[in-house]
């Protein structure tokens, strides 16, 4: 999966063409939360991804600039993804998806937990979270 054509001029769905699919906010998601992964990180994750999509998502992600491979410090044989600032301009979006789900889904304690502190101040949150993820 290479850069996607647009369909049309609609931002929506300009945006959803990139990350919209079913896995790649998975991805996404799972960078704003451990800010660095390998690909094994990825494999582990609850939905259970196929190694296909995964490495095709990946590459996606890479190519429309979401996110970026790093060296591994530790192996040779792995490499680290982290979001580029484009990835990480994605947080809002995901903390609106995740008050959304809490409306009307079950959602883990965890999860409620994290969306109350967001719900006190979600200007700050993103503003704390884009720091971090920066560093």
């Amino acid at each position: 999966m290479s850069k996607v054509k647009k369909r049309s001029d609609c931002p929506v769905s300009c945006s959803l063409d990139i990350w919209g699919d079913k896995w790649s906010l998975l991805i996404v998601r799972d960078l704003l939360f451990a800010k660095e992964c390998t690909y094994g990180d990825f494999l582990k994750s609850g939905e259970g991804i196929a190694t296909n999509i995964l490495a095709a998502r990946l590459l996606a992600l890479e190519e429309n600039k979401i996110i970026e491979k790093l060296a591994h410090p530790d192996s040779k044989a792995k490499v680290l993804y982290r979001l580029t600032r484009k990835g990480i301009d994605l947080l809002p979006v995901m903390i609106e998806i995740n008050l959304w789900a809490e409306k009307y889904f079950s959602i883990p304690e965890d999860r409620k937990a994290l969306l109350k502190e967001v719900k006190k101040d979600k200007a700050g949150f993103i503003k704390a979270t884009i720091k971090e993820l920066e560093r």
